[in-house]
């Protein structure tokens, strides 16, 4: 069985050696190479051909939000991760918007890593509780204002307002089910609905139409 190639990209050297010495306890996982900003990583990438990188969002030369955007453009295939020590909700949705798999906070367990990584790998989306509750608590924060515009314009539920508010700030259907606790099938079903109270035929359409009464 191949091992999945993982690159560690953090301008802490230091760091970026302990994030190796705990990922490589984990025999099916291999770091292929160390790099210090997004720049290095997107140079690395093409010799090392990682499966999962691992991103310190606040670099300097490039950050990891941009660096996130740059290899989902060229390399679609490749997992990304996002590492920080913040959880600032602005930078969390950049990330996540771009491409990232999920977020991770730098003092999370060595288990905690190894799983995010395997779980990235795999095609899941990497949102620990405390990230998790701070995208709830962002979707809760509407304005009544936003509420009331789409309510009169399209007579959506009030769980339809939320979600359509989180369609038209970038979130994916699995990223609502996991920020307000859904199974994917049920938000599919919102989707659909906020599809036809907006006579739209896809998810551009309807962000469009949210748009023009925001």
């Amino acid at each position: 069985m191949s091992k999945i190639k993982v690159l560690v990209t953090d301008d802490q050297i230091e760091l970026a050696k302990e994030l190796k010495s705990v990922l490589e306890t984990d025999e099916s996982l291999e770091v292929v190479a160390l790099a210090k900003d997004g720049f290095d990583a997107l140079e690395k990438i093409e010799s090392c051909a990682p499966d999962v990188v691992l991103l310190d969002i606040r670099m300097p030369n490039m950050n990891g939000v941009v660096a996130t955007q740059r290899i989902k453009s060229e390399y679609p295939e490749i997992k990304v991760v996002i590492l920080t020590t913040f959880d600032d909700s602005d930078y969390i949705l950049n990330a996540i918007n771009n491409g990232a798999s999920g977020y991770l906070l730098k003092d999370t367990s060595a288990s905690a890593l190894i799983d995010a990584v395997k779980n990235a790998y795999n095609g899941d989306t990497i949102l620990p509780s405390k990230i998790a509750r701070r995208i709830t608590e962002t979707a809760k924060n509407i304005t009544a204002d936003r509420e009331i515009k789409l309510a009169r314009a399209f007579a959506l539920s009030d769980r339809e307002i939320q979600i359509a508010l989180m369609l038209y700030e970038g979130f994916t259907n699995r990223q609502i089910s996991s920020a307000l606790k859904l199974t994917e099938g049920t938000t599919r079903n919102y989707v659909s609905a906020i599809y036809v109270k907006t006579g739209s035929e896809n998810r551009a359409e309807a962000v469009r139409a949210i748009q023009s009464v925001l």
